[in-house]
């Protein structure tokens, strides 16, 4: 038995994931683990679609177990997120290889950038806080010190599947030392394109698509989860972060500066920058107040995210507390029972019995349990409150 581990979000499904999960079964696993961002994303975002719904399709798309990633990292920097996703495979003990995505596809490569990155962490720390100060975002401000070392590192690290591999790589010297680590090059479109190339699209592209209800989606994804969409889209389940406006206008109009500064990723004096577009009278008005050239859109809709969650940067200083599932086949129950003897954290489909495993997973529960009520709030039909407490996991065995 071979056990290897995806980092994903799924959101959605596309044929450059499926791509993934075949070249992952060619390098021999016999058993694929899924850690997923749940209900909230890394780019600042809702979900298109639930996470259950994700994590049930996960499955039928080749994946034989699905953990959710807790929601403090999944609206965290790339460092972070990469950091809660590894932890959680090398707290399991029975992942034998992560798999991963990248444009350049030479794992070697990425190994010598994420030595880089870490020298340039490590040493030159004073150099990349000076470029913050300056006003540069902290991709950029990294990339220009990386670049005085090795313009090739630069080069790879400025390309977004690449960095997160790096932050995979780097997460997984300290977390999941024994794992192996194995890349594919990416085929799919590029990050975030608008554009088609073969049957491959983006996310970026099908959630566009999507949102605008254009259903001409089919050769992008599998049957089952063009389906599923349509059938979202028909119950008013298909979420957008639009419809969160006015709750995140009354957040803002109802904190306080005090609030906000112990806030998730909030430093430097930038609560004081959120506090005033309070004034704001729409979402967009209130990103582009906030907006510099430092502070990206994405990172200012991941803090405000988090300040309507209320995850705080004490949260941050814990690593997962547990292993919440979310959907499982048959070959992903052999995946837990062999944790069983091998995990160093609770793993359960419940998250009322896992919230009692200790304070901090009570706390990341509890955490979950309000991102997933105000996640309800973003649906086209608004769904019941405590849902996280009330849905079934998907369990597809024969």
């Amino acid at each position: 038995m071979k056990i290897s581990g995806i980092i994903c979000e799924y959101n959605p499904f596309h044929n450059g994931h499926l791509h993934h999960i075949q070249e992952t079964r060619r390098n021999g696993a016999t058993h694929i683990i899924a850690v997923m961002s749940g209900n909230f994303v890394q780019r600042g975002d809702v979900a298109v679609m639930d996470k259950i719904d994700r994590a049930r399709l996960a499955v039928k798309s080749g994946v034989d177990l699905v953990v959710e990633i807790p929601v403090p990292y999944c609206l965290s920097s790339a460092e972070l997120y990469a950091k809660g996703a590894v932890f959680i495979l090398g707290a399991l003990g029975a992942v034998d290889e992560i798999s991963f995505g990248s444009e350049c596809g030479e794992l070697e490569l990425l190994r010598e950038t994420a030595e880089i990155v870490n020298k340039c962490v490590q040493t030159k720390s004073d150099d990349i806080n000076g470029l913050l100060k300056m006003g540069y975002a902290y991709p950029k401000a990294l990339n220009s010190v990386v670049s005085r070392y090795s313009m090739e590192a630069a080069e790879i690290i400025a390309q977004p599947n690449n960095l997160l591999a790096i932050e995979y790589i780097r997460a997984a010297e300290k977390y999941a030392p024994r794992v192996k680590q194995f890349t594919i090059k990416r085929r799919s479109a590029a990050h975030d394109s608008m554009k088609i190339t073969d049957e491959y699209a983006s996310a970026s592209y099908l959630r566009e698509a999507i949102l605008n209800n254009n259903n001409d989606i089919r050769h992008l994804t599998t049957p089952a989860w063009c389906d599923a969409i349509s059938e979202a889209k028909r119950i008013g389940e298909i979420a957008d972060i639009r419809r969160l406006e006015r709750v995140i206008l009354y957040m803002l109009r109802t904190v306080t500066p005090e609030y906000l500064a112990e806030i998730n990723d909030v430093g430097q004096g930038l609560e004081n920058r959120i506090y005033n577009a309070r004034m704001a009278s729409s979402l967009d008005e209130i990103l582009f107040t906030i907006k510099t050239k430092r502070y990206t859109m994405v990172r200012i809709r991941r803090i405000l995210l988090s300040a309507l969650i209320g995850i705080k940067n004490s949260d941050m200083k814990v690593p997962p507390p547990y292993a919440r599932i979310l959907a499982m086949n048959e070959r992903g129950t052999d995946i837990l029972s062999k944790a069983k003897t091998t995990a160093k954290i609770p793993f359960d489909t419940s998250l009322a019995r896992i919230s009692q495993k200790s304070v901090y997973a009570k706390r990341f529960s509890e955490l979950e349990i309000r991102a997933s009520d105000i996640y309800g709030l973003s649906l086209g039909q608004i769904n019941s409150a405590q849902k996280d407490y009330k849905s079934k996991i998907s369990i597809d065995i024969d």
